[in-house]
């Protein structure tokens, strides 16, 4: 299986209305409350085979997935706070028919840290409804 890059993820962004409905309604449909676990798996088995070698190239990642713009706020001994926001964070969360989460993206994020810093990373994410963004909040284990 060849690599993910951002090169080759370019021709296959699309609106990605089809792909909320995979995650939002479809995969907690079919697994339940293991749904949002698997989605972190998935996030970090998708760094796992991602090429990048800095933090700029995973900002790319998440701005070419259509995850949003991650932008990092602070960074302390052993966490590091990130803020996903723009034009698809707002809309997911503004609408009010499906449960929003940003575990795909946390176990993204994770793994590309843990890659990165050599240390081992995990992220939980917090909705800010209120401004319209996610915190994405990795911590050294």
């Amino acid at each position: 299986m060849a690599r993910i890059t951002t090169g080759n993820i370019s021709p296959l962004v699309t609106t990605g209305a089809g792909f909320d409905i995979l995650r939002y309604f479809a995969l907690p449909d079919m697994l339940g409350e293991d749904a949002e676990q698997i989605l972190y798996i998935m996030g970090r088995n998708i760094a796992r085979n991602s090429a990048y070698e800095n933090n700029e190239e995973v900002t790319t990642f998440f701005r070419e997935f259509g995850w949003g713009e991650l932008e990092k706020e602070k960074s302390g001994k052993n966490e590091i706070h990130f803020s996903l926001h723009g034009d698809a964070v707002k809309q997911r969360l503004t609408q009010e028919e499906f449960q929003i989460n940003a575990k795909l993206e946390a176990g993204f994020l994770a793994e590309c840290l843990s890659n990165l810093e050599n240390e081992t990373f995990e992220c939980r994410d917090e909705i800010n409804e209120k401004n319209h963004s996610i915190s994405l909040i990795a911590y050294k284990l």
